[in-house]
Order: C-alpha cells, then structure tokens, then sequence
C-alpha cells in the first residue's frame, strides 16, 4: 500500500496495527488486501458521481481536482481533498516539494487545464497529446499523499468523454508498460511529451476496440 512511497513529516502516520504499511484510515483498515479493496470500490462510486458533476463542456480546475479527490477517497482518509504537507518520493525520484503544491496547481489551472480542458473532439493523436500534458503535470506535482497516479487517470477518463472517445482502458500502461510509462512522466519533466503522448494513443486505439467488440 503506502509502501509505494518514501515519505517524511507528521502525515507519515500508518494505523495502528497495520505494521506501517496501511495509513491512519477513518475505517480502521488494518490489512493492505483490504485498503486496496475499499479504495477500489470507492473509486468505482466515485467515476458514477464525477460523471453526474462534471459534464461535456465543463473547464477543470484546481480545486475540481481536490473535489475529485474528496469524492473518491473522502469516506478513507480524513485528509481527502487536501493538499498534502509531507514530502514523498518513488523510486529515486522526488515530487514537487510540498510547501510548493498551491502554486503548481494554480499554474496547471492557469496552463494546461485551461488550454486542454474542456478536451474537444479532435483526432486521436490530438486528444492523446491533451491527456498526456494535463496527466504528466499533475502526477509531477503529485499532490496528494495518496492516490494520485488513480487521480490523474479518472481526470483524463472524464476529459476522454469530453472529446467524445468510450471509456479509457488503460492496461497499456501496465504490465510491460509501465517502464516506457515511468520513462514517459520522466520525459515530461523537460516538457517533452511525446513518449507520453505514444502511450495515450495506445490507450486510445485499445479503448475504440474495446469498445466495437462489445457492441457486436
């Protein structure tokens, strides 16, 4: 669970009994099997009340993507929704420094978010540009404690919609994906989106045939 991250600072605190791999929840959650499971179901009733909250022509914001984060993991953590005060890391690589959290978002509110959503129908290689700028940006702030990588995946699901695309199906970014992925978000620090953008694309073309397979 919480084992994905390095993390420093007084939110760096686990539930007791827990044996430090399970954050301090409101459901008293002890068993990483079963975090995994609540936040999993949690996620499903979220996308259903984001659908009904942010429509077609709706321009996302930085405190949308807090209310995103409150929907979803509100019921979990008492820190839904808010900015996180701690530091944390994944594998070498460091995200944003916390203090400076506010005014990313705020950038990514006044750039990208207000460039690219709301995300208009346009080719796919356009759309999948669209995704993988707003995606890489958020998940570089990284501004949550917990939670973000499933964050920044249901903005570009809803963002998708927008632009008239079915449902993402992300498994591209999995399994034998995920190095060219992790190389993708490293990309983007140099805002180079291009290995990113080659992601989203496959994420794309496997959701149109996804999608014309269940309609047969």
């Amino acid at each position: 669970m919480t084992g994905r991250y390095v993390a420093t600072g007084p939110e760096a605190e686990f539930e007791p009994g827990s044996h430090g791999r399970v954050l301090r929840n409101l459901l008293g959650i002890t068993r990483v099997r079963d975090m995994n499971e609540a936040e999993w179901q949690a996620l499903v009733l979220a996308q259903e009340g984001a659908l009904d909250r942010f429509g077609p022509e709706h321009r996302f914001t930085a405190d949308d993507i807090c209310v995103l984060h409150r929907l979803w993991l509100g019921p979990i953590y008492a820190w839904a929704g808010e900015y996180r005060s701690v530091n944390i890391g994944k594998a070498g690589f460091q995200f944003a420094h916390a203090p400076l959290i506010p005014g990313l978002m705020a950038e990514l509110e006044r750039g990208a978010l207000a460039r690219l959503t709301p995300c208009r129908s346009a080719p796919d290689a356009e759309v999948a540009q669209a995704l993988s700028e707003v995606h890489a940006e958020l998940i570089l702030v990284h501004p949550f404690r917990e939670g973000n990588g499933r964050l920044a995946r249901l903005l570009a699901l809803l963002m998708a919609l927008q632009a008239g695309l079915p449902p993402l199906d992300f498994s591209p970014l999995a399994g034998r994906g995920k190095r060219a992925y992790i190389a993708g978000i490293h990309a983007a620090v140099w805002r180079d989106y291009a290995p990113l953008t080659a992601m989203f694309l496959r994420v794309i073309e496997r959701s149109r045939r996804r999608a014309a397979s269940s309609a047969r």
